[in-house]
């Protein structure tokens, strides 16, 4: 049987922030049959995860196109792959039948064909949303999970800073970082999401970064007895900020940099005098790096969600049309928590 898949794919690089006109939406002919011997998986996708880093995929060059290969560069025209859940319509793998979940490398389009040794699995949903597997169950919470106790180290009663603290990461840090027993100060770009964080988050204190003018002093008002935790989602000025405002031997773990993403000229020059006196650890890493402690984090994660101690935040778009303008939003701060794209019904 042969359909009309559509998918999402860019028209040409995008350097700079993206817009609607950078991508369309295109249709090929699929056949949603498997040939004899073939171990190919087809799926009918049904979430899919909307990342910021897949800017980087998309622009002429940037150095971390070359680093991993998730992060390769995206050809115009051509389907783009991105973390998602779906449910089999064809297989020629004995492991997996018509119907089975499946999470892992799909597409934004509304199927796609799964080559074996390519990423994805089973899915046991361990009775959550489907969409928790993008999000709190996902690489997000296995983010947050990883790079507060790994890199970061926390001992109880430390202060941690968090930015971009309403993200799909961030707002998690600040959750784990709680429950833990360290003081947690966020910062958002709207009252809502500020209000979001002191309010159903658990987070000690939040401010809105919009709203102020020096964010040293911000910080220093908000810390002042230092920072020994930073976890950036930012980059640029804020990093500066937060280093000046580090404790001796304070950790910096750098997940993300979304403000330089779009602005080739924005870049972070903190005082690395401060960095070496006060032996300053700055650390960037990769959800990957983490696998490490995945079996912890979901036992972890899914004890606490039972429990009520932790929150999922999850913003739905629907339909495969949403997906250029649900990127677009991350880099306008349109998103509170894990952006999702629910393509169909499960």
């Amino acid at each position: 049987m042969v359909v009309a898949n559509r998918y999402i794919t860019i028209k040409t690089q995008i350097d700079g922030e993206p817009k609607e006109s950078d991508f369309e939406l295109r249709t090929l002919a699929l056949d949603i049959s498997v040939d004899p011997g073939s171990n190919d998986i087809i799926v009918k996708n049904l979430y899919v995860s909307i990342d910021p880093y897949q800017l980087n995929r998309m622009k002429s060059f940037s150095s971390s196109q070359k680093a991993i290969g998730f992060a390769a560069a995206i050809t115009p025209g051509e389907t783009i792959d991105a973390y998602g859940v779906a449910k089999v319509v064809a297989s020629g793998n004995p492991e997996f039948e018509k119907d089975d979940l499946v999470v892992g490398l799909i597409t934004w389009g509304e199927y796609s064909v799964l080559k074996e040794g390519s990423m994805f699995r089973k899915l046991d949903p361990l009775g959550f949303p489907l969409s928790y597997q993008l999000g709190i169950l996902g690489f997000s919470g296995l983010t947050a999970y990883g790079g507060f106790f790994e890199v970061c180290k926390p001992k109880k009663g430390e202060k941690v800073f968090v930015s971009a603290a309403s993200g799909s990461v961030g707002n998690l840090v600040g959750q784990y970082a709680k429950l833990f027993g360290c003081y947690v100060v966020g910062c958002a770009g709207t009252k809502e999401k500020v209000a979001l964080l002191k309010e159903k988050l658990g987070f000690d204190d939040a401010f809105n970064y919009k709203e102020e003018s020096d964010l040293k002093s911000t910080l220093k008002k908000y810390f002042p007895d230092g920072i020994d935790i930073y976890f950036d989602n930012v980059g640029a000025e804020m990093l500066e900020a937060a280093v000046s405002n580090m404790n001796t031997f304070g950790r910096v773990a750098v997940c993300g940099v979304i403000s330089e993403y779009t602005d080739a000229g924005k870049r972070a020059a903190p005082d690395m005098l401060d960095v070496i006196y006060k032996r300053i650890k700055i650390q960037g890493f990769l959800a990957a790096d983490q696998m490490i402690v995945y079996s912890d984090f979901l036992s972890t994660t899914t004890d606490h969600l039972r429990t009520g101690k932790l929150h999922a935040s999850e913003d739905i778009s629907h339909g495969l049309e949403s997906v250029p303008s649900a990127f677009i939003g991350l880099f306008c701060g349109h998103n509170t928590g894990k952006k999702i794209v629910k393509i169909a019904d499960e």
